[in-house]
């Protein structure tokens, strides 16, 4: 299996063993020269066994083990050999490998036709983790394990090999669905297991995982809940609150189960965090409430339909609350807004703060997705929002979200606005407040930094490197769009902005920033 994410190694877990010991006390006084012969005093000593496990961790998972790992099994895939690995910036000490890839010269991928001359279309193999959820043969496992298969096969642990076929999978929640098709499986007498998404486990709970690290098949290991709603900084967090766990989990897991200690699974690995590429106890589990969801969707209808709106969001930090005077606001922030989608329709507008869906209060901008996308195509979402300082509400008719690689290469195409410009060089003009330098935008600067028509505001010229501007990375070529939510189209309605914050007591503004075209809010501290 390969890596997934910046700085998470999608993959599904290794071994490790688990023993409890309880052992009892021993004190000793240390006494003068003379109290030698002193009697030793000892702590009293408890009538349970010295190596009882303490309340609820049982002496072994055998039981469980042998319940429930029939139902697991290994995956392997066949597909077309891609690049070996990938580098993000600014990340570049961790290991980023597609997961289940293989790296140039590995066995399996250059090979022939049989005549000798044609070269064939590369291979590669790879493998996973999955289990069954029925008898009739349908298995969950991680998108990323099955995303590109021309053939998939499963093991599962009496050794039968069968043929499986890809049924759904889901992006956005990194899971999928298969089934086997293979007509040497006889009848439907699959062993599956059941989700379990009522009886949550708490922080420090035990947890079993199944799978197939690094091709070893049927390997359990145990640990605990580590945390719940962890956020992978990543596309698929916008819908999954992760588990955090600490079994063991490497490259072979992904699409595994974790099993509670009755043998429910409370979770589908997906991920780890490591900075080498194998396991440092931090693992990453997709909740069972949200991978039973996405699982009936995809048997039913290959795919998973979600709301959408169209909008571009960040999450409304605290640092913003405070230059905007409202401290106490939680939510997400509108950067941009889809032209002629849902919410443009219906008249959201950037700068608009959205603090609740359908009367669902949203901490940020994952939660803000997480609620959207429970709607239907074509149902009406109330979106309550934060405009000019005034709460209101904006009736929305949901669309229909596209896939996230859509949403990855979208967006750039929008209508072309003529704009006016001198055929002399702006002047320059400084706020020292913000440490920045300011010009119009002219038709030059648009052609240098491409900067779209439709983009207003002010050219940044000039950063001061000891500013707030500058510790925070705004960099000559950025467009100022606005201030406090205000557009401004000079330097003088910058300093307006500015002295209006300092008089309502506030030290920072809420600047919104354009850099290639994308909107992000920057709090800039006033100097003083």
């Amino acid at each position: 299996m390969t890596a997934r994410k910046s700085g998470f190694i999608v993959g599904a877990v290794a071994g490790a063993g688990v023993a409890c010991a309880a052992l009892a006390g021993m004190g000793m006084r240390m006494g003068t020269a003379d109290a030698a012969q002193a009697p030793v005093t000892r702590a009293s000593v408890p009538s349970a066994p010295t190596f009882a496990p303490p309340p609820g961790a049982p002496m072994s998972f055998a039981d469980i083990f042998e319940k429930v790992s029939p139902a697991v099994v290994q995956i392997n895939v066949t597909s077309k050999a891609k690049a070996p690995s990938l580098r993000i910036p600014g990340l570049e000490g961790f290991d980023i490998v597609p997961r289940g890839q293989r790296r140039p010269g590995q066995p399996g991928q250059d090979q022939q036709d049989d005549d000798g001359d044609t070269p064939a279309t590369p291979k590669q193999q790879s493998a996973g983790s999955g289990f069954f959820i029925s008898a009739d043969g349908y298995i969950v496992t991680n998108n990323h394990v099955v995303a590109d298969a021309d053939d998939i096969q499963v093991v599962l642990k009496d050794g039968r090999e069968l043929k499986a076929t890809l049924v759904g999978r889901d992006e956005s929640t990194d899971l999928a669905v298969i089934k086997v098709v293979d007509p040497k499986a006889k009848g439907k007498d699959f062993t599956y297991v059941n989700f379990e998404n009522q009886a949550k486990p708490r922080v420090g709970d035990w947890v079993i995982t199944i799978g197939n690290p690094f091709g070893l098949g049927g390997t359990a290991t145990a640990g605990i809940i580590s945390a719940y709603d962890r956020n992978l900084q990543d596309n698929t967090s916008s819908f999954v609150p992760y588990i955090q766990i600490d079994a063991p989990i490497n490259r072979g897991n992904s699409g595994g189960p974790s099993f509670d200690i009755y043998g429910r699974v409370i979770g589908v690995n997906s991920a780890i965090y490591s900075p080498s590429g194998g396991s440092v106890g931090i693992g990453f589990a997709i909740p069972a409430e949200v991978a039973e969801g996405v699982a009936k969707q995809l048997i039913a209808n290959g795919k998973v339909v979600r709301g959408y709106i169209g909008v571009s969001i960040l999450a409304f930090s605290s640092e913003m609350g405070e230059a905007l005077g409202l401290p106490d606001v939680k939510g997400a922030i509108v950067s941009d807004v889809v032209p002629g989608g849902p919410a443009a329709k219906a008249g959201l507008l950037p700068d608009d703060i959205l603090v609740a869906v359908n009367g669902v209060k949203i901490a940020d901008s994952s939660e803000l997705t997480r609620e959207v996308s429970k709607a239907r195509p074509g149902e009406t979402i109330k979106i309550s929002i934060i405009r000019d300082r005034k709460p209101r509400v904006v009736e929305i008719k949901s669309g229909t979200r596209p896939s996230e690689s859509s949403l990855a290469v979208n967006g750039d195409d929008q209508d072309q606005n003529s704009d006016s410009a001198t055929p002399d060089k702006p002047a320059s003009q400084k706020v020292d407040a913000l440490g920045l330098t300011l010009s119009q935008i002219d038709a030059a600067a648009r052609q240098t930094y491409k900067i779209d028509p439709e983009i207003k505001g002010l050219l940044i010229t000039g950063v001061k490197g000891d500013s707030d501007a500058g510790e925070k990375g705004l960099a000559k070529g950025d467009v100022l769009a606005s201030v406090n939510g205000a557009p401004v189209a000079s330097a003088a309605d910058v300093a307006t902005a500015v002295e209006t914050a300092r008089k309502a007591g506030r030290t920072s503004v809420l600047a919104k920033v354009v850099r290639q075209n994308r909107s992000v809010f920057v709090p800039l501290k006033i100097a003083p």
